[in-house]
């Protein structure tokens, strides 16, 4: 089994659970406990096993326990659901502190690009909604949540080239 095998399947589980947790969100409002823990479980032997140094690791850890902590004063504050702020710690813990800051600069943008189209989508599709599928007709009520896993998705997505364990994988295949 080729070196690079091993880490490039823990990578894989980065992006797959950023699109788990997006649909989840999406069709149900709720971003699932275990997928928090797959995400920042999964890091920790990526990272181990792509050479990240033990201050690195020092790093992304404290970087994941500071915006899980940030993320909770955002929940209890009502801005922000709790498995939104969970989801975020466990992607962002992917991150340094530059890539961390892409993410974060990411998701916003996302977010509130999406939440825009989702507040205009709600004034205008109205008269649509008893037609549409459950999931839908909950996104799409007036005064309804936004699910924020879309915009942690994208964000998560669009910050890849910014992770430093990005060019540790590329130097492991090549």
């Amino acid at each position: 089994m080729p070196a690079v095998l091993i880490p490039a399947l823990f990578c894989f589980v980065y992006p797959i659970c950023l699109v788990w947790a997006a649909i989840s969100d999406l069709r149900s409002m709720i971003i699932p406990n275990r997928l928090s823990v797959i995400l920042s479980g999964s890091f920790f032997p990526a990272a181990l096993l792509l050479g990240v140094a033990p201050l690195s690791l020092a790093i992304h850890t404290g970087i994941g326990f500071a915006i899980l902590v940030l993320g909770f004063a955002a929940f209890a504050f009502k801005v922000l659901g709790g498995g939104d702020a969970k989801l975020l710690a466990a992607t962002a813990l992917w991150f340094n502190a530059d890539g961390v800051l892409a993410f974060l600069i990411y998701t916003a943008l996302v977010g509130g690009g999406f939440t825009l189209v989702l507040l205009l989508a709600r004034q205008t599709l109205q008269i649509y909604t008893p037609t549409l599928p459950q999931w839908l007709q909950t996104l799409l009520k007036p005064k309804g949540d936004i699910p924020y896993g879309v915009a942690i998705c994208a964000g998560g997505l669009l910050a890849i080239p910014y992770s430093d364990l990005w060019p540790l994988l590329n130097k492991l295949a090549g």
